[in-house]
């Protein structure tokens, strides 16, 4: 499913999942209420020359670039199609400490320091986000306020368990138990039999932040190609002894190739995430290309929304195969769900989607739907986010399995920090243990579909 360039028939697959892409963008709530405008993005032509080549225009290149920029480098970035063609532009926009795998899986994978570690960077990453907003005046709509909403009895015990562990193991108190009326006043709904509220978690608009990143980018000097998809990655020989603005020897580069020209870079950051496409075929094993929806209704009145939201939360339940809606800045709600791991629409997903939201809000029974759109995901086998190194001089970010609109920001600085010559933070992230997805090419797909069948299942138990 990932990017697979062996055949025609996977070609020609591909081709029709990108061309269905294209049409969700196109259908999309964020294109359609797009604010931030760039400069001039044209494709890469002739052979260019750069300190550093940032790969993907998505949240963790465009940070990357506008930090790397903001100490010095020289950068190149190019983009396959538009700056936040993928998730970063499609996203439900929540702004999250954590990761999308639980903190005990991380501890047992690295020990409790350095989960601490971890999870201290993942709020650094919330407040890194807030920061990028106020510097480079972003205008996402940034909202306060996320709810983590228990669907069975026991997603109760597991949500009052987590609030006692991360408020005993690591020292985080911004987790309230709500039910009852106190919950009633953020979400109008029968449907959860309590939640978590986390105060310092929230929503943005996805695309403009990521517009903005570029902007902020392009003002600090960074040269952007959009429609400028890289078909080989040459890694070079690192240790030439790069300082900003300097340059090492030429048999220590990288070179990054397009159709119309290449870079010829000391650094490259790979920052794709589930758009890789089989530019790094052992990247593509770590990673499992998962399409999810969102739909966004007209906008509603000041009585509907007070019979829906009206804490102006985020809400995400705890199903393994959740859902999460929220309100956008007009008053529509944003309602995302359903997964596809085959680049197909999931059989009957406008009614099953539509029905979900009459269901959690009788208050919205014939509110019409104005945007249906999707998009894709990179999930890692423990769904913990995947940074290392294919080169000394190449670095990546990916995996952030659903939980990256803050994560890759603090990518993004983390690898320019690497860059600098301060690899210790980065590090950290990097010791994370990843597999590649059992069954190969062929019954990757299938495996996963059956184990997230029992998933799903069990969710309804």
């Amino acid at each position: 499913m990932v990017g697979c360039r062996s055949g025609a028939t996977d070609e020609s697959r591909r081709d029709r999942q990108e061309a269905q892409r294209g049409r969700d963008d196109i259908r999309s709530y964020y294109r359609a209420s797009q604010r931030v405008t760039l400069a001039p993005c044209p494709p890469l032509a002739g052979e260019r020359r750069a300190d550093v080549c940032v790969i993907g225009g998505g949240i963790t290149g465009c940070s990357a670039a506008l930090h790397l920029a903001e100490r010095g480098y020289s950068v190149i970035l190019l983009e396959a199609r538009g700056i936040g063609f993928g998730a970063s532009g499609r996203s439900g926009g929540q702004i999250l400490p954590g990761l999308g795998t639980d903190i005990a899986t991380v501890e047992k994978a690295l020990g409790r320091e350095q989960a601490h570690a971890i999870w201290e960077m993942s709020r650094e990453s919330v407040r890194l986000t807030t920061a990028l907003i106020e510097k480079h005046r972003i205008p996402c709509d940034y909202t306060r306020g996320y709810l983590h909403a228990a669907v069975k009895p026991r997603h109760v015990r597991e949500l009052q368990e987590f609030q006692a562990r991360m408020a005993r193991d690591h020292d985080y108190h911004a987790l309230q138990w709500l039910q009852g009326d106190a919950l009633r006043a953020r979400v109008v709904t029968d449907a959860y039999p309590g939640a978590l509220h986390d105060g310092e978690g929230g929503h943005l608009h996805p695309l403009n932040y990521t517009l903005g990143l570029a902007r902020a980018a392009q003002r600090a000097g960074v040269t952007i190609c959009e429609q400028s998809p890289v078909l080989k990655l040459e890694h070079g020989r690192s240790g030439s002894g790069i300082v900003a603005n300097g340059s090492g020897g030429q048999a220590g580069r990288a070179r990054v190739h397009t159709a119309q020209g290449s870079v010829s870079a000391e650094f490259v950051v790979v920052a794709t995430n589930a758009y890789l496409d089989g530019l790094v075929p052992r990247l593509d094993e770590r990673i499992m290309r998962v399409a999810n929806y969102i739909v966004a209704t007209e906008p509603l009145s000041e009585a509907q929304v007070a019979q829906v939201l009206p804490g102006n939360d985020a809400l995400s339940d705890a199903n393994f195969v959740l859902d999460y809606y929220r309100l956008s800045a007009d008053r529509r709600l944003l309602y995302g769900g359903e997964v596809s791991y085959t680049g197909r629409e999931p059989r009957h997903l406008k009614t099953r989607m539509d029905g979900k939201i009459r269901r959690l809000f009788p208050a919205l029974d014939g509110v019409g739907i104005d945007y249906r759109w999707g998009g894709d995901v990179a999930i890692t086998m423990n769904r913990a986010p995947d940074f290392g190194r294919l080169a000394p001089n190449v670095y990546y970010a990916q995996g952030y399995s659903g939980h990256g609109m803050s994560l890759a920001g603090l990518a993004g600085k983390l690898i320019a920090e690497t860059i600098a010559g301060q690899a210790e933070r980065f590090d950290v992230f990097a010791a994370m243990p990843h597999r590649a997805f059992p069954g190969g090419h062929w019954l990757r797909t299938p495996l996963l579909v059956l184990a997230t069948s029992f998933y799903t299942l069990r969710d309804r138990l």
